[in-house]
């Protein structure tokens, strides 16, 4: 598929290929940051209708990794101000800046709107959240068992699930520990991303 138009539109292919690993995986991960987007338009609105700045924060955190693991790094940005504002309960700065991240981020739906709306891409080696999970209770007990090899072989397989990118960074240096036998380290690192296999 050609997707040189996205470039055109300000989204860095060459960084988001990069972030991803593949142009396959690429697409398919523009597809679920489509199918995504008016769940968390939703959310974002009625966190800051009720004030809850905690799941508000979560909430354009997560949005702003998503951004810039498909290349939006002008978005991401947008989300990233967001976020430190609410870290910061600036209350002033959300309510001022909320509403046009949020027309980008629409603007952005539209031009992803010929990959969003085609046929979902699969991707091979790619693992559902089931499977995710059961790797990493299986990965735990193999480094639990100083078991390298199984470990090593798991710990690949897990990247095969959908991530964001920094859930995604701390799976590759639990893979790093593995490597250099620190067993505790990378099961330390595995335990703080199963919550977020969803």
């Amino acid at each position: 598929m050609d997707i040189s138009f996205l470039d055109e539109k300000g989204i860095s292919t060459k960084d988001g290929i990069g972030y991803t690993g593949s142009e396959q995986t690429y697409i398919a991960t523009i597809q679920r940051y489509y199918k995504s987007y008016e769940g968390n338009k939703r959310s974002v609105e009625e966190f800051l209708a009720a004030s809850d700045l905690t799941n508000y924060c979560i909430k354009v955190h997560s949005i702003k990794s998503n951004s810039r693991m498909i290349g939006a790094s002008h978005l991401g940005d947008l989300f990233e101000e967001l976020e430190m504002a609410s870290r910061n309960n600036d209350l002033a700065t959300i309510k001022e800046k909320t509403a046009p991240a949020l027309k980008e981020y629409s603007e952005l739906i539209e031009i992803l709107r010929p990959i969003g709306e085609m046929e979902a891409v699969k991707v091979s080696g790619e693992i559902s959240a089931e499977e995710a999970r059961e790797t990493a209770d299986k990965l735990l007990n193999a480094l639990d068992d100083f078991d390298d090899e199984l470990s090593a072989e798991l710990v690949k397989k897990l990247l095969g699930y959908p991530f964001r990118l920094t859930q995604k960074q701390k799976v590759k240096e639990a893979e790093e520990h593995i490597s250099d036998f620190l067993y505790d380290e990378a099961a330390e690192l595995i335990r703080e991303v199963i919550p977020s296999i969803e």
